[in-house]
């Protein structure tokens, strides 16, 4: 009962909700109502075997329970699955898995895959629907719902307006990348939706066998020969119980007398024997190479986190779309680019350090810049949660406050207090109990915390009436938040410096030359547009520098009617090795679909082709082609300091030493700091009313007095 449950219902669900449902509700009532159960249950010894599982490993399917499960649910389900796959674990493991059986693989999008659909069904071919949205072709229905009709022995399926014979061999498969679609019932009841979405323990042992490839390649390839030889072992001894079995149940007279019955019993025992011992040993040496792997286990886990950040950004803007594919090459080049330690804790860390930090300047160049310290902050939070040196209540209440309808009866004693801090700081305290009656304090010692959150700079500051001693500094940070909502800000940004360093809340500057060097043939570069920004001209001078200018750079701005001449250009950029920038994007989001299929067919690029596109953000933007770019925000940055360093950036430093008089760095410093103060007024200056033209002139006159 709990098994069939298991494969009606849970398939949509996280790996933490099918355990919920499985272990603590259905098991726990079978229980109770005295229904026999196998102890302990296991859904693997029931709806699989050893020698599958081994099988879908060396296919490529991770080993972990979620997998294992979601393994289950494709192959023995009553309904075609539908896989929620936006890492794309289940479209490899299933392009793999059919391949030798003649998969046949289209999207809805394709012209012909009607055609494709019916030849598949008629021959008893695997069909592969990627890419699926979240609308289906209603002209599939009947095959869904496996509304077989007969007449005689003729068994045939409607497709549209015709009569397709229907193979029973016929298996079909729909994957989609979006990571939340929003399916009908419909879809739910005509199909088995599967969420293959990858967890942090799955990822980490993915990560894990890149790492000791990398590391100690020999190693890796002899547990992925022990996956293969265990399987085949496996394969081989059930090979031998089934002939066995057979034997037995044909055998007539008296088996005694049956010599070549006797003479096959023996030799299957040998050889069964046989069999088990290399299982045994087989077992044996994947615990010590288990045991030589997982002394890289805090690098693969570092790099889980990561990766789970990175994805988690798409809730912020529907144009923060990573793929597995594209954080593994980010992974890769840390790899090689983390210097090397004969010692493994050394080597280690600098396999974090690199990471990490390679990962943060990936994201940054891809964000706008309001969420850069948000995505610095969510990745120290998510690293100190790693670690367990962040408890999940403190980072509730920091996030929500006090949320309660509910006023505290314990009055506010001062009026300079605000009215939700007062609520905040009353949770708080039950929050954190080791500092004490906090509000009490406030009540006794009102004067000292109001010089204290009175300062400028509260956060930067010790805590009065010794709570420094007390609190830990999150905790102050959320000691700053009852008081001075306003500082919170910087309050973070000092947070992830103490926590990370400096270099982690001061995001790398973006050059063309940088964004150069990590595109690739099969990777377009997508520029998401801000106000003011174009990123047309500094591209055409990337091109004169590197040699891509004059007729081997070409535009086209987006609009009505243009989709035929993209795609003519697009062809001819790939085949010429030309760079290809199509504007205004946003324009034709339509259209983008056939631009994502376009891409797809692209298989030996030119070398030196390379695909810039530029857009506003929109969330119909095909997720597909996100996924696969390198995505860059042309946006000044934050802050005079910033803002000058990107400044001094594009200047050469030959600019700089060509002049010979001596105050001529001092002027070039000037005139920088001057335009970026005129153009930052009211935002990063401050500067008010009537007297900010009197103020910048005084600036200006003063540096160039000094």
């Amino acid at each position: 009962m709990a098994a069939s449950a298991f494969l009606c219902y849970v398939g949509a669900f996280s790996f933490e909700f099918r355990e919920e449902l499985l272990r603590e509700v259905w098991e726990t009532d079978l229980r109770r109502r005295d229904v026999p159960m196998s102890q302990p249950f296991r859904l693997e010894s029931l709806l699989t075997n050893d020698v599958e599982i081994s099988q879908w490993t060396s296919e490529g399917l991770p080993p972990d329970e979620l997998s294992v499960q979601n393994g289950i649910l494709t192959t023995q389900g009553s309904r075609f699955p539908l896989c929620i796959d936006p890492q794309q674990q289940a479209l490899n493991w299933i392009t793999k898995r059919e391949e030798k059986n003649n998969l046949k693989v289209c999207t809805f999008n394709d012209n012909d895959f009607l055609k494709q659909l019916e030849l598949a069904i008629k021959y008893g071919f695997p069909f592969l629907f990627k890419d699926v949205d979240e609308y289906i072709d209603p002209v599939i229905d009947n095959v869904l719902e496996r509304n077989i009709k007969g007449s005689g022995q003729r068994a045939f399926i409607v497709l549209g307006d015709k009569e397709v014979d229907y193979d029973p061999n016929f298996r079909l498969y729909l994957d989609t990348k979006l990571a939340n679609p929003k399916y009908s019932p419909g879809v739910f009841g005509k199909s088995m939706v599967i969420n293959y979405t990858v967890t942090l323990m799955g990822l980490e042992n993915q990560l894990l066998n890149v790492i000791v490839k990398f590391e100690r390649p020999e190693l890796e390839e002899q547990r992925e020969k022990l996956i293969q030889e265990t399987f085949q072992n496996k394969q081989k001894l059930k090979d031998l119980e089934d002939t066995l079995l057979r034997e037995l149940a044909n055998s007539t007279g008296n088996m005694l007398d049956n010599t070549e019955l006797i003479s096959t019993l023996e030799d299957t025992k040998t050889k069964a024997a046989e069999v088990t011992e290399k299982l045994k040993l087989s077992v044996k040496t994947g615990i010590d190479i288990e045991r030589a792997r997982d002394g890289y286990r805090k690098a693969a886990n570092r790099g889980a986190v990561l990766f789970f950040v990175l994805s988690d950004m798409a809730v912020i803007n529907p144009m923060y779309q990573y793929s597995l594919m594209a954080f593994l090459e980010v992974f890769n080049i840390s790899l090689k680019r983390s210097l090397p330690d004969s010692l493994l804790n050394k080597r280690l860390r600098n396999i974090i350090d690199t990471l990490t930090q390679n990962i943060y300047a990936y994201a940054c160049t891809g964000l706008f810049e309001i969420h850069k310290l948000l995505f610095s902050f969510q990745m120290t939070i998510k690293i100190l949660q790693a670690k367990n040196d962040l408890r999940l209540e403190d980072l509730d209440f920091f996030v929500k406050g006090n949320i309660s309808l509910e006023k505290s009866p314990r009055k506010k004693p001062h009026a300079w207090i605000p009215d939700q801090g007062w609520e905040d700081l009353i949770k708080f305290t039950e929050v954190c109990p080791d500092g004490g009656d906090i509000p009490g304090l406030v009540e006794r010692q009102g004067d000292k915390f109001k010089k204290w959150s009175d300062l400028d700079d509260p956060e930067s500051q010790d805590l009065p009436c010794g709570l420094n001693d007390k609190l830990d500094n999150f905790r102050k940070l959320c000691l700053v938040k009852c008081f001075r909502v306003d500082r919170v800000y910087r309050g973070v940004t000092n947070y992830v410096t103490e926590k990370m360093g400096e270099k982690f809340v001061t995001p790398p500057v973006v050059t063309f030359e940088a964004i150069f060097e990590q595109s690739s043939p099969m990777s377009p570069v997508v520029f998401i547009l801000s106000p003011g920004s174009d990123p047309a001209s500094d591209l055409m001078k990337l091109a004169d520098r590197t040699g891509f200018g004059g007729n081997r750079l070409k535009f086209l701005a987006m609009g009505q009617g243009q989709e035929k001449a993209a795609l003519q250009l697009l062809e001819t950029a790939v085949t010429r090795g030309q760079w290809l920038m199509l504007q205004n994007c946003h324009l034709l989001v339509n259209w983008l679909v056939d631009l994502e299929k376009a891409l797809e067919k692209i298989q030996k690029p030119h070398p030196e082709f390379r695909l810039w596109l530029t857009t506003e953000p929109t969330p119909r933007f095909p997720v597909g082609i996100l996924q696969r770019s390198f995505k860059v925000v042309t946006e000044p940055p934050n802050g005079l300091k910033l803002n000058l360093r990107q400044t001094y950036v594009k200047i050469p430093s030959t600019t700089l030493q060509d002049c010979t008089h001596e105050s001529f760095p001092e002027l070039m410093f000037v005139l920088s700091f001057f335009t970026l103060c005129y153009r930052n007024v009211g935002s990063t200056v401050r500067l008010a009313g009537t007297f900010h033209m009197i103020s910048m002139n005084l600036i200006s006159v003063s540096a160039w007095n000094s």
